[in-house]
């Protein structure tokens, strides 16, 4: 057991170092996007390495954080940390050499090698994917002392890896890309970000969220960083003497975020852009934030009468 500990240790230690990595190569991102004037798809063509190293950057250093907590599960850990080093890494390389050659890296199949990119970053992500759902079981198994943080994190986990789930939906060939390799037998570009309209459009500065048509990538943003939001929840809560408040409100806030995932998804699969919501959406989307903003006033209440809710919580019926 010694030695299967000292392995997750060591294993934790270098997805820390790749995260750190990660980090320094968003800085260099960031160099080249200011340098480099060339765009891919409409974008500077830094832009989607800088997002994603950003991106791996906070999901390795959190998933880190949370493998330390599977001490029943050390070879879990061990497996959870290994996987989503070697997985950052190549998706990481390969979008940065795409982006040097002034191509893009998602969707891309124009030549034989763009396509076997585009392939191993699938598998790559997927295997990430798939290892970040068996830490999640784990989680659920695991004993926390902090009995609100523990859910926190498991609720998070298991939101993300739906989240990530999502990115395979883009990778899904077009009515319009299928039209095409029908006519021409080619097919260049298999998969979109983009529902009701073509990628590459007007978009939010910076996330280039599309403001004209539906975009999955909110959803698959939101969904992503769960992992981050509900422990912080848990953490911003941590000095609350009612402990049946700090669960209700994690649990609530949960929910919601839980919500408003599936809300965004739905928003972005109707075509509808993210700063445009109609009809139905508009409606749920009002209620939804509506209950969050009352979640957060029960909770801010709940904080400064915590005498209150003991009190309620031993009066009822077991």
């Amino acid at each position: 057991m010694k030695s299967v500990l000292r392995i997750m240790s060591a294993s934790i230690r270098c997805l820390n170092r790749t995260s750190w990595l990660l980090a320094g190569l968003s800085l260099a991102f960031a160099v080249a996007l200011v340098l480099d004037p060339r765009t891919v798809d409409g974008a500077p063509a830094w832009l989607k390495p800088l997002k994603f190293a950003v991106s791996l950057t906070v999901y390795g250093f959190t998933l880190a954080w949370m493998l330390r907590q599977l001490d029943s599960w050390p070879r879990v850990a061990a497996w959870g940390a290994w996987v989503t080093t070697v997985a950052a890494l190549v998706e990481i390389g390969l979008i940065a050499m795409q982006a040097g050659r002034g191509v893009a890296s998602h969707f891309n199949t124009r030549t034989l090698f763009d396509a076997v990119v585009f392939a191993i970053m699938g598998f790559a992500i997927t295997s990430q994917t798939v290892m970040a759902g068996v830490v999640a079981v784990a989680l659920w198994c695991q004993a926390f002392p902090d009995r609100v943080l523990g859910w926190a994190v498991r609720l998070g986990l298991t939101i993300t890896v739906i989240g990530s789930g999502v990115g395979g939906l883009m990778t899904r060939p077009t009515e319009a890309q299928m039209a095409r390799l029908r006519t021409t037998g080619s097919i260049p570009r298999t998969g979109a970000h983009s529902v009701g309209g073509v990628d590459g459009g007007p978009g939010l500065p910076g996330l280039r969220w599309s403001t004209e048509h539906g975009d999955i990538r909110v959803a698959h943003f939101v969904g992503l960083h769960a992992m981050q939001a509900l422990p912080l929840v848990a953490f911003v809560t941590r000095r609350w003497r009612s402990g049946r408040a700090r669960l209700a409100v994690v649990a609530g806030a949960g929910i919601s975020y839980g919500i408003l995932f599936a809300l965004l998804l739905a928003q972005a699969f109707t075509g509808q852009s993210v700063v445009a919501p109609a009809g139905w959406i508009q409606l749920a989307l009002t209620l939804w934030l509506a209950a969050a903003a009352g979640l957060a006033v029960a909770g801010c209440w709940a904080s400064r009468h915590p005498d209150a809710c003991e009190e309620r919580s031993t009066t009822e019926p077991a």
